[in-house]
């Protein structure tokens, strides 16, 4: 067997849900596990270290009643379970027991959900009679159950929602309640990245008006200074990098949540309650705007990010284009010059063999002279006719050296 097997495999038993009857009050608590939070909740509910350390969730008992604790990637959360007394208030606030658990961490808190499970067996349920202000309403579990919010915060900080249960038995009902919680949970972990995005919108503005001034610098005839272009084109690259990789986990994380949200609205199979809204239509419509934001916000930077890129390509085409012509203009100029060499050799290679061919000449004639002097006496058409071809010879064989040379 692989060593993970049977870790693997016991991730679909993970994270069952609670199950319970009606009429109950079930406290949702959801913290950020930053700085180890999740591990402190736990040591103080645990009288003995878990088994395993990390493990993802556990039932403890917290004041005599049923505490589910859960770990997951970004958040940690509390589901606690009370029966609905005959004489308890029909919104009672947090235990004290779970409010003391939570104090301190209090600025942790990213959702806070409580739901009133009532029994539709026990009676007529008026939704005007829980304190909702325009509430949204939904027939959920094929019409076995109703459920009503008007997502409206209490002073503390918490969410209600009614569930009214009409024919789920405990199984159901519990996995219906955790459809819900989930729903909250994950909405507001995307909602996170909200003002990342707000943020990061802000900045793409600077950003998009300084990439229009360097394509404008970029496309100038005129703009001499290249290095000076490529340096700002580099920087702006640089920033647009360091903002999509401190940003991108959060995104990928909104993309993630939302989905989720989406399949759990989708699981929850609503249908009408009379002429209200349905609470799945009711978040959809005010989520999903924050989560295209989002979604667009990415894009934008992405796209902005292959633009600069882009950019930079275009200026060092035009540099190399540059470089190219004045290349060009400085072979012409080698091969100007090299010409005008070659002429000049030329000359000189001419004027060198009428030099050469004067003093050999010279020589014949200093030579014939000699002879006359010495008594040797022969005709004049002699000795030309003897050292012509001689002084020829040596003419034609001294142009083959110096044109060799020249080559050479």
């Amino acid at each position: 067997m692989h060593p993970q097997r049977s870790l693997l495999h016991n991730e679909l038993h993970a994270r069952p849900s609670l199950y319970f009857q009606a009429p109950a009050h079930v406290f949702h608590i959801a913290l950020l596990d930053q700085g180890a939070v999740s591990d402190a909740v736990i040591g103080a509910l645990a009288d003995e270290p878990l088994s395993p350390p990390r493990a993802a969730q556990g039932l403890v008992q917290l004041d005599g009643h049923t505490l589910k604790w859960e770990r997951h990637a970004e958040f940690f959360t509390l589901t606690l379970v009370l029966p609905k007394q005959a004489d308890s208030a029909l919104w009672p606030d947090l235990p004290d027991a779970l409010a003391e658990l939570i104090a301190p961490h209090q600025a942790l808190v990213i959702n806070a959900v409580q739901i009133l499970v009532e029994s539709e067996a026990d009676g007529e349920f008026q939704r005007e009679h829980y304190g909702f202000k325009d509430p949204a309403g939904s027939l959920i579990g094929g019409g076995d159950a109703t459920v009503w919010s008007d997502f409206r915060l209490t002073d503390d900080g918490r969410n209600r929602l009614l569930l009214v249960n009409r024919e789920l038995n405990a199984y159901r009902l519990g996995r219906m309640i955790r459809r819900l919680l989930e729903i909250e949970t994950y909405r507001m972990m995307a909602s996170l990245t909200l003002p990342v995005a707000q943020q990061v919108d802000q900045q793409l503005k600077r950003y998009e008006q300084q990439l229009a001034s360097l394509s404008d610098r970029n496309s100038d005839p005129a703009t001499g200074n290249a290095k000076a272009l490529l340096n700002d084109i580099a920087a702006l690259s640089a920033s647009l990098v360091r903002s999509t990789a401190i940003h991108r986990q959060r995104f990928s994380a909104a993309e993630a949540y939302a989905q989720l949200v989406f399949e759990r609205i989708s699981e929850l199979r609503e249908r009408h309650v009379g002429d209200c809204q349905r609470l799945g239509v009711f978040i959809e419509r005010r989520f999903k705007p924050s989560v295209r934001y989002c979604a667009v916000t990415e894009q934008r930077l992405l796209r902005l990010g292959q633009s600069v890129a882009n950019l930079g390509e275009l200026l060092q085409t035009r540099v190399q284009v540059e470089v190219e012509e004045q290349n060009s203009e400085i072979l012409r100029s080698l091969n100007s010059r090299a010409s005008t060499q070659i002429k000049i050799q030329k000359a000189v290679e001419g004027l060198s063999i009428i030099a050469i061919s004067y003093y050999l000449l010279s020589l014949f004639k200093l030579g014939v002279e000699g002879l006359h002097s010495l008594g040797i006496g022969f005709s004049a058409q002699l000795a030309a006719a003897v050292l012509g071809p001689l002084a020829l010879l040596l003419i034609g064989a001294i142009a083959l050296r110096i044109r060799k040379a020249r080559r050479h």
